[in-house]
């Protein structure tokens, strides 16, 4: 266990966050293998060696996550097993993934009395998780929040976030590039499922950006995330509007069952943008026969990135690539569009559907 660990943690007033984007993150927290400098996680991976890829005191980092039962959270956990394989410094604690509230808490309890020297955290229920997760930031453990925050900026050293409001705005922004010249152009939207914030910033973000190029969202339907939800929406979506120019589809698990739904009924008059970023997505983008168009990333990165920070943090390190010793607050990850033009940029991170 790093002796760092008993080290007291400032609590900084939440108005100080920062907000940094994934090529700040990826340059900072650069791999300890950085002759493999075609794959990062943002696109351009600047992977340029830093003091930080050296090898210090052993950490042992416990992660908790939900079931992967998503292809999302699938990559979410795969993606932090290879990175803490990537360092000879890390050691890496994987609980079972949980969609049970209780058995989460008891797993974070665990990993507080075994003592780790910190814990990444991608809560089933943030609220429900802020508790535990202040036992673990009061005992001295520095907790690295991802995804879903908690309800107290105590609760974690460090969260680390994808950007639904965003994903949003880069798809709105590029249906308009294809269609701002149309005024006329029917646009629909594939949400995901509409109770929860995340499709509602992503919904806002849409709307948004379409209303700067004189567009809106003629015909929208919602789905669950899942292969048989999107095949459902995307029928009666197919079934209600006669005429589509483009489509945007918040998820690209239940994109599977949205093209299928496409296929099945013969249209190919529109364009689709995707969301998330899964391999397979990226593929059929790279193949360019079908209508899937381009998709907008929400990196499957995050714990990734969030044993990268927590590395840092129990090794008192700081990012290589900013004036200021410690490490932010908040970093908030970018939701870059992937076409043909530049897949080959992102695929090799991309989880699969």
């Amino acid at each position: 266990m790093s002796a760092t660990r008993q080290r007291p943690f400032r609590r900084l007033p939440y108005a100080t966050v920062a907000l940094l984007s994934a090529g700040v993150l990826v340059a900072g927290c650069t791999s300890n293998t950085p002759e493999d400098s075609g794959s990062g996680g943002g696109g351009g991976g600047n992977t340029a060696a830093s003091d930080n890829d050296e090898a210090g005191d052993t950490v042992t980092i416990g992660f908790s996550a939900p079931a992967a039962d998503h292809g999302w959270m699938a990559g979410i956990t795969e993606a932090a097993r290879a990175e803490a394989e990537s360092y000879e410094d890390v050691e890496l604690v994987v609980a079972e993934g949980t969609n049970d509230v209780s058995t989460q808490i008891s797993q974070v309890e665990t990993f507080i009395n075994d003592g780790v020297d910190a814990i990444v955290l991608l809560p089933f229920d943030g609220a429900a998780m802020t508790p535990v997760a202040l036992q673990a930031m009061e005992a001295g453990i520095p907790v690295i929040n991802v995804d879903r925050e908690f309800d107290s900026p105590f609760a974690a050293r460090t969260t680390v976030l994808g950007d639904n409001y965003g994903m949003g705005v880069s798809a709105g922004t590029y249906v308009c590039e294809q269609l701002g010249d149309n005024p006329d152009a029917v646009v629909a939207e594939i949400a995901g499922i509409d109770s929860l914030p995340l499709t509602q910033d992503r919904s806002q973000g849409f709307a948004d950006a379409l209303a700067e190029c004189g567009l809106d969202v003629d015909n929208r339907v919602a789905a669950d995330f899942t292969v048989e939800g999107g095949e459902e929406a995307a029928s009666n979506l197919l079934q209600a509007a006669p005429q589509i120019d483009a489509i945007w589809n918040h998820d690209d698990d239940q994109g599977v069952g949205v093209l299928a739904a496409i296929e099945s009924a013969g249209r190919d008059e529109f364009f689709m943008v995707g969301g998330a970023g899964s391999a397979n997505a990226m593929r059929a983008i790279q193949e360019g026969n079908s209508v899937l168009q381009a998709t907008v990333i929400y990196p499957s990165t995050q714990a990734a990135d969030g044993v990268r920070l927590a590395r840092l943090i129990a090794q008192d390190k700081a990012l290589s690539d900013l004036v200021e010793i410690e490490i932010p607050r908040q970093i908030v990850l970018n939701a870059p569009v992937v076409t043909a033009d530049n897949v080959d940029q992102y695929i090799d991170t991309a989880f699969e559907s």
